[in-house]
């Protein structure tokens, strides 16, 4: 179990500094995986580092009953100077790793796939053979707990593959708090969710709840592929009758959905930074219609996929 307690997080500089995190209280409870969402900048990553042990906070106390890992692939802690392989060592002592040393080592270089780079100094490294290799060694121990910061998002395609695979097989026995983007992977591998916004974190019992507190809170209408909604289909829109008419018109409605979704994050940003009321009052009118028009694309998504798999079942 973790619990926060009282928490307050600022960071300062020359013209001093407002809270990152402001009177956090929250108790996530022995295994439980949960989401971390909100904006960027919010204070997401700032709450898994004071969580890890990574920072501390201004006020306020994290109290840790279990083995919390670090964040999972963070490489910031790699020595330049030495190979893969003494990082690796060296890492495992320090930690008292309770298995064979050797093994561990034999583990994480199968797992990375960096050949013979391994053996070369971690200072001649591109980022992504230090993302390989932090992976690597991070679910090379057993924890209580892990943290993660968009975990999965390194290496090619299939490398993506394996680390998703394999950090599923680490949380099936652990318990998991995880700051992703991705919507699917956090609906995948968590229950509960955190919304971070303006320096409150708020828990919720599931990670949808938390997903539509976020989207709420930023005028965003939640994914196309939402199947648990239910829609009245207009005159107007008519149905194909073969699959390949199906999924021709799937590609393309997704291929709306980002341009809208583009188009609402700059019409946000814009309103921020816009002082004339007049324009003011034509981005407000723009973003109404995004909204509409992102429901309109959502409700064809829905009604397509519903008959994509009708005609899949004939």
């Amino acid at each position: 179990m973790i619990e926060i307690q009282n928490l307050y997080k600022r960071y300062h500089g020359p013209f001093g500094g407002g809270w990152v995190l402001k009177d956090v209280n929250i108790i996530i409870p022995d295994g439980v995986s949960v989401g971390v969402v909100g904006k960027n900048g919010a204070g997401k990553s700032t709450l898994l580092r004071l969580i890890g042990g990574m920072d501390v906070p201004d006020r306020g106390r994290v109290v840790r009953r279990g083995r919390v890992s670090w964040p999972i692939g963070l490489a910031g802690g790699f020595k330049g100077s030495m190979t893969g392989r003494q990082n690796v060592k060296f890492v495992a002592r320090i930690h008292g790793i309770k298995k064979s040393v050797a093994s561990l080592i034999k583990e994480v270089e199968s797992f990375a796939e960096i050949g013979k780079a391994f053996d070369d100094p971690v200072n001649t490294y591109s980022s992504g053979m230090r993302s390989r290799l932090a992976f690597g060694l991070s679910l090379a121990f057993d924890f209580d707990i892990y943290i993660s910061d968009e975990a999965t998002a390194v290496g090619d395609r299939a490398f993506k593959a394996k680390a998703r695979e394999a950090f599923q097989k680490r949380i099936d026995h652990a318990s998991l708090i995880m700051v992703s983007h991705g919507e699917g992977s956090l609906r995948q591998m968590c229950e509960a969710g955190i919304f971070v916004n303006e320096g409150s974190a708020t828990w919720y019992d599931k990670i949808d709840d938390a997903i539509t507190a976020y989207h709420q809170s930023s005028g965003l209408v939640t994914d196309v592929a939402d199947e648990d909604d239910d829609y009245d289909l207009e005159d107007d829109f008519a149905l194909p009758t073969d699959l390949a008419s199906v999924d021709e018109q799937l590609k393309s409605l997704r291929r709306e959905s980002a341009k809208i979704y583009k188009r609402q994050i700059i019409v946000d940003y814009l309103l921020e930074s816009e002082s004339s009321p007049s324009s003011k009052r034509d981005l407000e009118a723009e973003r109404v219609t995004l909204k509409r028009n992102r429901r309109e694309v959502k409700r064809r998504h829905h009604a397509l996929r519903s008959l994509k798999a009708e005609l899949d079942e004939k």
